[in-house]
């Protein structure tokens, strides 16, 4: 076993990185209080039961007591998105990234069941459903981003057809295993928009998935498979971006990059691209396997929000997570305009910052704590292959390990399918994990 594997191994028998003395792998403590406001004012409100507003309320749970913490979000199910990449290839299922609600927000803070309909941060409060009004002293904002399918001409509706799927909604993801058990010969297509988008990976380690079923069963001579990319890299850091270049080169994929989609004739099994070098330009190609990943941009109700910034996302300092103009608001996770990938790793580190920077603004004293924007994605390049990424604000690695991780890696792989969903929901949205800085650390002092 390399010295890796060994220490992956001995870090998931012990729980070292997910446990803290007292925890219990199996603590779910069963939230059952699902109702609109049962107060008017809440010491801490967090807007978003996704991972960072249910990281955060269990946070602010220890900080200020269960009873001064509300979290509003009208959803009866939390997802574990992060699963979907290997639910759509075949590799998981879909209902083990699923757990109630009410399971995950922690004991005794109040669910408010209900849809934010406006933010007023100058009178410190927000407007629910049915004008409920319910202020607060401190407010997180976690609500995630928008998947935008409609911008797509033909989608959604065009999901009703075989043959097309997506992993990033829970509706459409099991339609694209079904599309890869289901094909016979032609282009599998998969594509990336022109917007920003949560785990910019996801794309294409679909991709590598499909490519890897495919050999396996026989049909990839058969295929032509092809990644159309809005964007001009295949990947924003460079050290990863040259270990997929390769990837790709030995699996003999097409890469066509500032490739947009922007229609889908299902009923042809037809995708039409926009071409961003020669606007005006459209390109149609005929499918027979289509992964889609829509546009995505933030929630309606942040839109021209007084919390925004012009293009809608939270604006938030990039160090401390506090807001730039109202201090007792503060932003987590994919809502927020923090310059980096919008991924659950991300959500881990920021939110280890972001209980520092609140403890401190309680007391009425300055942030200190930065985030340097670290985030992960790990790039599933097979059903045993992954090649970890990490990085921060400046698209320099920032790796946990003491090895090259632009190498695939089978206990990467299994860190990615088995460790972190453990980690998930066992450590994260307890709020005891806030990312992997103290193992990074702990690694390479035992180099010394």
């Amino acid at each position: 076993m390399s010295a890796v594997g060994a220490v992956f191994c001995s870090c998931f028998r012990s729980g070292v990185w997910l446990l803290k003395p007292g925890m219990q792998m199996s603590s779910f403590g069963l939230h059952t209080a699902a109702r609109c406001a049962a107060k008017d004012f809440y010491e801490v409100l967090v807007l978003g039961g996704g991972a960072g507003g249910i990281t955060m309320s269990a946070r602010m749970k220890r900080k200020v007591g269960a009873g001064n913490v509300a979290v509003v979000e009208p959803s009866e199910t939390h997802y574990y998105q992060p699963l979907w990449t290997l639910v759509g290839g075949g590799a998981k299922q879909l209902a083990a990234s699923a757990r109630p609600m009410g399971s995950v927000i922690p004991k005794g803070v109040e669910w408010i069941k209900s849809q934010v309909t406006a933010l007023d941060p100058e009178k410190n409060c927000v407007w629910l459903e049915n004008d409920v009004k319910v202020s607060y002293k401190y407010l997180i904002i976690a609500l995630g981003l928008s998947l935008h399918y409609e911008k797509i001409k033909g989608l959604p509706e065009g999901f009703n057809h075989p043959k097309i799927g997506s992993n990033y909604s829970v509706q459409t993801v099991e339609k694209t295993w079904r599309a890869l058990q289901d094909f016979k010969e032609g282009n599998a297509i998969f594509t990336f928009p022109n917007t920003p988008v949560k785990c910019a990976g996801a794309p294409q380690k679909i991709m590598y998935l499909s490519d890897a079923y495919l050999r396996k069963t026989g049909k990839r001579s058969k295929a032509n498979i092809m990644f159309n990319t809005s964007l001009g890299v295949i990947f924003g850091v460079k050290k990863y971006a040259d270990a997929l270049l390769e990837v790709i080169k030995d699996r003999d994929l097409a890469v066509n990059y500032k490739r947009n989609l922007i229609e889908v004739r299902a009923d042809k099994q037809e995708a039409v691209f926009e071409n961003l070098d020669k606007p005006g330009v459209t390109e149609v190609h005929r499918y027979e396997m289509l992964h889609v990943t829509p546009p995505m941009g933030p929630p309606a109700v942040l839109v021209n929000s007084p919390v925004s910034d012009e293009s809608g996302w939270v604006d938030v300092d990039k160090e401390t997570l506090q807001h730039k103009k109202y201090p007792n608001v503060f932003g987590i996770g994919d809502c927020t305009n923090l310059p980096t990938s919008k991924t659950a790793a991300a959500v881990a580190a920021q939110s280890g910052v972001l209980d520092k920077t609140i403890s401190l603004v309680m007391k009425n004293e300055l942030p200190v704590k930065k985030y340097d924007g670290y985030t992960s994605c790990p790039l599933v390049t097979g059903y045993n292959k992954v090649i970890l990424a990490e990085f921060d604000y400046n698209a320099q690695p920032l790796e946990t390990f003491p090895i090259d991780q632009s190498k695939e890696r089978t206990t990467m792989y299994h860190m990615k399918a088995d460790m972190m969903p453990l980690l998930y929901w066992n450590a994260l949205l307890k709020g005891y994990w806030g990312g992997p800085a103290p193992v990074r650390k702990l690694m390479h002092l035992g180099l010394k």
